[in-house]
C-alpha cells in the first residue's frame, strides 16, 4: 500500500458562517471518516489552518493508488453533498512515524 497526503477544502455548499462541526451532515461525515480510520485507510489527520482558510483538513491515507483513494473518498457524505472536496493528493514517503 502507498501513503498519500490528502488535503481537503471547502466545497460549494460549505457554510462559511458555521464551524466545522456545525456544517450540514457533520454526523454522517464523521461516521464515514471514523469508518475509514477503523479500516486503516486514514492513518491520522485533522483540521489545518484557520476558519478563514479554504483548506479544511490534512490526512495521511493508505491506498493502493490515487484512483482507489479518490473512489473511496467520493463516497463521503460531505463530498456527495458538496460540503467538502479533495483539493490535493500527493504521494508521501513517511520516514518518521512515532505512533
Amino acid at each position: 500500500m502507498a501513503v498519500f497526503a490528502v488535503t481537503t477544502a471547502t466545497g460549494r455548499n460549505w457554510e462559511p458562517t458555521r464551524g466545522i462541526r456545525e456544517q450540514q451532515g457533520w454526523d454522517q461525515h464523521a461516521k464515514f471518516a471514523d469508518g475509514l480510520v477503523d479500516r486503516g485507510v486514514i492513518m491520522f489527520g485533522g483540521p489545518i489552518g484557520s476558519a478563514d482558510d479554504e483548506e479544511v483538513a490534512l490526512l495521511a491515507v493508505e491506498s493502493a493508488d490515487e484512483k482507489e483513494l479518490r473512489s473511496v473518498f467520493a463516497e463521503d457524505p460531505w463530498v456527495l453533498n458538496g460540503v467538502l472536496r479533495i483539493k490535493e493528493v500527493r504521494p508521501w514517503t513517511v520516514w518518521l512515524d512515532g505512533r
